[in-house]
């Protein structure tokens, strides 16, 4: 900067600024000398500085760069290869403030520095190299979207980090964008590598931070895998898995970069790749004396392979040791009534609320037992209309595979109404829809949905030759058939023979079995026809065992009620989720019942279903040897 530039600053003549860098400032204002004298600091103005010849070597480099803490070890690699080359080193912050980095630039360019090594503050930076080009100063730009800068290859990192859980077997793999430079480079690296490994590229599936979505989509086991830019995002990533009892890598494997200067006392037991920070300081700096002093406009780019540094939380998918659930049945949105008393014949009710939500049997069970932690899969029709939109995507949130979920041109989705009355007694109308279009062809066009099933839920409010077909092809496939039979009255025989467990309530075993005499009869004539274990749900008076061993009553979870018109589901999706864990037969039963009264002490059934987490930290306030 000279003195014209200076007193153009200042708004003063060229005299006024040496007189007062002269101190022969008598006759000038206070306040205009300190105004003058603040801008020569920022600026580093020297009076004497043109004494210097242009194109005199200082040994000298300059480096802007905007916050120490995104520096880490790359400003020791510089310095390190400055020294070794015979240069000092001038350093100059800029923050995040471009009015600071011109100064800074301004201050470098004074000192008659031999090059710049210059971390661009944002795109609106490159404002300021007509003036590094005049005063023919080499640059090297890093940290920066700059068509010219040098930069740490994230891109790479990325496939790496994606590529080692892609090796290790998974396909539902999620990235977690982080808040350091190149976080989108490390996206793109992620991408290209599902790309190249022929994995569809699912949006949802990169989040910009932690969220209950996330962690759902684990606890679902939707997502086998996770990559991170951010070594402390994925660590807290790690805590919060483990805080919900879930162990990695059997649960959820995640892959990380870290810095190189993260040491031992604060690093967690993650698989990382090192972030080569000082060899990226080295480079930059070696890069910037080879054009000073050899002229070097094409030097080969910055490459540094990256290793992982160990294998603690990479492992094979759950999938791939675990069992899921399957459910095939009704698809609804359930529309809800809430009234003082149920409406009956030449009587006419008033609703207090109405509200909608996803639903259908098929719907709650595949959700419960996702929100429970199982893997999912769900099979069912929807109409070509909006309602199909709000049901997809719902599945999407609870991370239920909906492969096998289909819209069918012609058919509306279906349409539950159900009346509640204010002491949670309800009663509810259908109208099917699209679940009438679900046919056994269906079944075995999704066969594959069956594969390395432990349970299949069904229901009968899909025709009963596609509930048949389902509970064959579960029984082809190895996976127990767990049936709850709706508005329904004799079953047929070849179903029977296929049913593992039958959830009847009251009403509906009466209905299957008229001519049985008690409760007890009904069973049995069930398992004579070829069930192996019945279940009758008996409201407020728990619920009814039998199986050709044993015959057992269980009281029930003593709860508010509010809406029961989802117990059944919660129960059913609670008993398979811990049968799959390998919970006897009467644990499961007692810690459905949990889950069922937890239901009915809220409104709705989709957003009532009880997640793991918060069903086990109530039993074990309770009955903590269910655990």
């Amino acid at each position: 900067m000279n003195i014209r530039e200076l007193a153009k600053l200042a708004g003063v003549s060229a005299s006024t600024v040496s007189k007062i860098m002269n101190n022969k400032d008598s006759s000038i204002s206070p306040s205009t000398r300190e105004r003058v004298l603040q801008i020569a600091k920022q600026y580093n103005y020297q009076s004497y500085s043109s004494l210097i010849e242009k194109g005199t070597t200082t040994l000298t480099l300059g480096v802007v760069f905007r916050s120490a803490s995104t520096m880490n070890l790359t400003l020791d690699g510089i310095l390190n290869a400055a020294q070794n080359a015979g240069y000092t080193i001038l350093l100059r912050e800029s923050g995040s403030d471009p009015e600071r980095e011109a100064q800074n630039i301004s201050v470098l360019c004074s000192h008659h520095v031999d090059g710049l090594i210059w971390e661009f503050v944002d795109k609106d930076s490159e404002k300021n190299l007509p003036f590094i080009e005049k005063q023919e100063i080499p640059t090297v730009i890093f940290h920066s979207e700059h068509g010219d800068a040098v930069n740490i290859d994230y891109e790479e990192l990325g496939r790496l980090a994606a590529q080692t859980l892609v090796d290790a077997g998974h396909t539902a793999i999620a990235c977690i964008e982080a808040p350091i430079p190149g976080r989108e480079a490390f996206t793109e690296g992620y991408q290209k590598c599902l790309f190249e490994n022929h994995i569809s590229l699912e949006e949802e599936l990169v989040f910009r931070q932690i969220d209950s979505q996330l962690t759902q989509k684990i606890a679902s086991h939707a997502i086998s895998g996770v990559v991170s830019a951010h070594y402390e995002t994925a660590a807290r990533l790690y805590d919060a898995v483990r805080k919900l009892r879930y162990e990695l890598p059997y649960d959820v494997s995640i892959v990380s970069l870290r810095d190189e200067s993260m040491t031992p006392d604060v690093l967690r037991q993650l698989s990382t790749f090192t972030i080569p920070h000082y060899a990226y300081g080295e480079y930059l700096c070696k890069r910037l004396v080879g054009q000073i002093e050899r002229g070097e406009t094409s030097p080969p780019a910055f490459r540094k392979t990256a290793q992982l540094d160990s294998e603690s939380t990479v492992g094979i998918p759950h999938s791939s040791h675990s069992k899921k659930i399957t459910v095939v049945g009704s698809i609804n949105i359930d529309n809800y009534l809430k009234m003082d008393a149920l409406p009956r014949t030449g009587m006419t009710v008033s609703s207090s609320l109405s509200a909608s939500y996803v639903g259908g049997k098929a719907i709650n069970q595949a959700i419960g037992a996702a929100k429970l932690g199982q893997r999912v899969s769900v099979i069912g029709r929807l109409g070509n209309d909006v309602d199909s939109d709000t049901v997809y995507r719902a599945l999407n949130m609870a991370g239920v595979d909906s492969t096998g979920v289909k819209r069918c041109s012609g058919y509306k989705t279906g349409q539950a109404y159900i009346f509640v009355q204010k002491d949670g007694d309800s009663m509810i109308s259908i109208l099917s829809g699209a679940n009438e279009a679900l046919q056994p062809k269906d079944i075995r066009e999704s066969e594959r949905l069956f594969e390395n099933a432990a349970f299949c839920l069904v229901q009968t409010e899909i025709p009963m030759e596609t509930v048949t077909e389902v509970c064959r092809t579960a029984r082809e496939h190895g996976a127990q058939t767990i049936l709850k039979p709706v508005a329904c009255g004799d079953l047929p025989a070849d179903l029977l023979h296929n049913v593992d467990i039958i959830v009847p309530n009251e009403a509906e075993i009466n209905a299957i079995c008229p001519a049985a005499g008690d409760l007890e009869s009904q069973a049995a004539q069930l398992l004579d026809a070829g069930v192996g274990t019945v279940i009758v749900t008996l409201g407020g008076a728990g619920c009814f065992l039998k199986t050709a061993h044993e015959t057992a009553y269980f009281p029930a979870i003593p709860s508010d009620v509010v809406d029961a018109s989802g117990a059944a589901d919660a129960f059913i999706s609670a008993l398979a989720s811990y049968l799959l864990e390998g919970r006897s037969l009467r644990t499961a039963v007692r810690i459905a019942s949990y889950a069922a009264g937890f239901t009915i002490s809220r409104e709705g059934v989709t957003p009532s279903l009880v997640d793991k987490n918060t069903l086990e930290s109530f039993m074990m306030q309770r009955e903590p040897e269910l655990l």
